[in-house]
């Protein structure tokens, strides 16, 4: 199964970043047909950075997305515009979502619908709280938020990221052997839940992999990729991950 890196560059970005998206794309070139490098920048920049970068090897998702296709709900984006911009994909249910904004499984699970409806391929995010994995609750965490977030149906090109909370841009991550028991157990639910289907949907781990420790982790078995934060807003930093990948 060929990596999937994505970075997600959160609320950052600006025009003059463009610059930095171009230096990302021509890096990744030389990847083609052995990793697949995706950007999800700001909602604002979508767009022009379709313009700047076609042609290039690089796909281009959103962040979050409102479940109704359109409406009276001021300040929300729906799948629909975000296709519409030049979006393929779409992040749902990011820690940061679900902590900042309230979002419930529920809720996620609704906006992954409206990405299936506009054709967006949702990148499902999921993962346990310092509390809860010390409380040895972590792979219960992880299954509540599989079967509430993700929609019923066949998985077609669903991804799945594993983000435990407490390795968010704090420099820490678990280690090998805890990524694997939580990326095994992800592969397991989604089998048992779809079948030979569940064997094909990509399972990234997201929570602070940068350039020293990507090779490592992309060779942990079940991880097919990586969400990329801080290390994505940086060329240098996020080719190095792809290369990573490209090697694993």
């Amino acid at each position: 199964m060929r990596h999937l890196i994505a970075g997600n560059w959160k609320m950052n970005g600006l025009n003059e970043s463009l610059d930095e998206a171009a230096r990302i794309a021509e890096g990744a070139r030389q990847f083609v047909g052995r990793v697949d490098a995706m950007l999800c920048p700001p909602a604002t920049l979508i767009e022009r950075m379709r313009r700047s970068l076609g042609g290039s090897p690089l796909i281009l998702s959103a962040q979050d997305c409102h479940a109704e296709p359109s409406g009276a709900h001021t300040g929300g984006i729906s799948a629909e515009m975000l296709a519409d911009a030049g979006a393929t994909a779409v992040i749902l249910g990011h820690s940061e979502r679900r902590a900042d904004h309230g979002e419930t499984n529920d809720i996620v699970r609704a906006k992954a619908e409206g990405a299936r409806r506009a054709g967006l391929t949702a990148i499902i995010c999921v993962g346990e709280t310092e509390r809860k994995r010390d409380a040895g609750g972590a792979l219960a965490v992880v299954s509540r938020q599989l079967e509430g977030s993700v929609p019923a149906g066949e998985p077609g090109d669903l991804v799945i990221a594993y983000e435990p909370v407490w390795a968010i841009g704090t420099g820490r991550t678990p280690s090998e052997a805890d990524i694997c028991a939580v990326h095994a157990h992800i592969r397991a639910e989604l089998e048992a839940r779809f079948g030979a289907a569940g064997r094909a949907v990509r399972i990234l781990y997201g929570g602070s992999m940068k350039p020293a420790n990507a090779a490592a982790i992309l060779a942990v078995p079940e991880v097919n990729g990586g969400l990329i934060g801080g290390a994505s807003l940086k060329a240098d930093d996020f080719l190095a991950i792809i290369r990573a990948a490209a090697g694993a």
